[in-house]
């Protein structure tokens, strides 16, 4: 037989078996699963956080640090919001909705936590910030988280004490300081808000609260007994009334400081905390290692390393306040 025919034929051949497996490949990626990751916020609205470019600072880190790290909206994964816009007596019944739906993981907020632990034991859940996850009860341990739960501490326990030295400086004097909190959610960051105060001489205002209904008489406790500024501490009773709480401090000449800067954009004076945004990029991490196989049981809880120092003046302008220069200085962000 000629050698070139031959040759050919041997080519043809070689040819159609690399085109054979072709169409298979195609379909495979055509089949290609579309992850669906839930989001739950306890203060923004779904439409807030919906598509690919929501409004919302949670979502749009995830969305910026999953585009990090090679995720196409659409095509790689899509999300599943749910937000309570503010009002958590929404969160059980938004954790159900998300359990129901089957996503395959979901970012959370702190406060959202209690209501997803009681809705799933199954569905990874990453948190954005839990404040103190093993007082909590969402882990084990930081190093081994041992449930569904892992994702961010943010050290609000930890950082209670910074942010009472920041409100002396805003408002040094001899009265006291005023400190809301949450005996159910907050034990931990009183006690170390006790602790700065002993060390550092300043008296302390404990003002409980269990419910909303408490908030508005926790302000005028604060008011009537002459205290000079406000520290909340944070946690699902406060966070989602942020707005209202900030509207408090106004109508009441307080200047009050808080873990997070949503309570500033809120229209509040102050905050030192973790930055939100960059947790969240962060979270994008803990939810790629998850969609390949990691389980949460294993993946630490990892502590915030940027922290934001967000200043107010509108709101400092509204109670006749003047912030002292070497604040301004510091401050990561000062909002007009």
């Amino acid at each position: 037989m000629n050698r070139g025919l031959i040759n050919r034929r041997v080519f043809m051949g070689s040819l159609a078996i690399g085109i054979l497996p072709m169409p298979h490949i195609a379909r495979a990626q055509l089949a290609r699963k579309v992850y669906r990751i839930g989001i739950l916020s306890s203060r923004d609205t779904t439409s807030e956080m919906t598509g690919s470019q929501p409004r919302s600072r949670i979502a749009s880190a995830l969305l910026h640090g999953l585009r990090e790290l090679g995720y196409v909206y659409g095509e790689h994964y899509v999300t599943e919001p749910r937000g309570s816009d503010g009002g958590p007596e929404r969160f059980p019944d938004l954790a159900t909705e998300l359990v129901r739906l089957q996503v395959d993981v979901i970012v959370a907020a702190g406060p959202t936590l209690p209501a997803l632990k009681r809705a799933t034991s199954t569905i990874p859940v990453v948190t954005t910030g839990a404040g103190d996850p093993v007082r909590q009860g969402y882990a084990q341990s930081l190093a081994r988280p041992g449930g569904n739960i892992t994702g961010l501490s943010i050290q609000t326990t930890e950082t209670t004490g910074k942010r009472l030295e920041l409100l002396n400086e805003f408002v040094p004097g001899a009265a006291a300081l005023a400190v809301l909190w949450d005996p159910r959610g907050n034990v931990g960051s009183w006690q170390a808000a006790e602790a700065a105060g002993r060390a550092r001489g300043w008296k302390l205002l404990s003002l409980e609260a269990r419910d909303a209904g408490d908030i508005e008489r926790a302000f005028k406790a604060a008011t009537d007994a002459h205290a000079r500024a406000l520290l909340v501490l944070p946690g699902a009773l406060f966070d989602p009334h942020a707005r209202r709480i900030a509207a408090l401090a106004t109508k009441n000449r307080l200047p009050a400081m808080y873990a997070f800067r949503s309570y500033v954009e809120a229209g509040g004076l102050i905050s030192y905390g973790a930055d939100t945004f960059e947790n969240g990029r962060r979270v994008a991490v803990f939810v790629d290692k998850i969609l390949k196989g990691a389980k949460p049981a294993e993946l630490p809880f990892e502590q915030p390393t940027k922290f934001e120092l967000v200043i107010n003046l509108k709101a400092a302008r509204a109670i006749g306040l003047a912030i002292p220069q070497p604040l301004l200085s510091r401050a990561d962000e000062v909002m007009q």
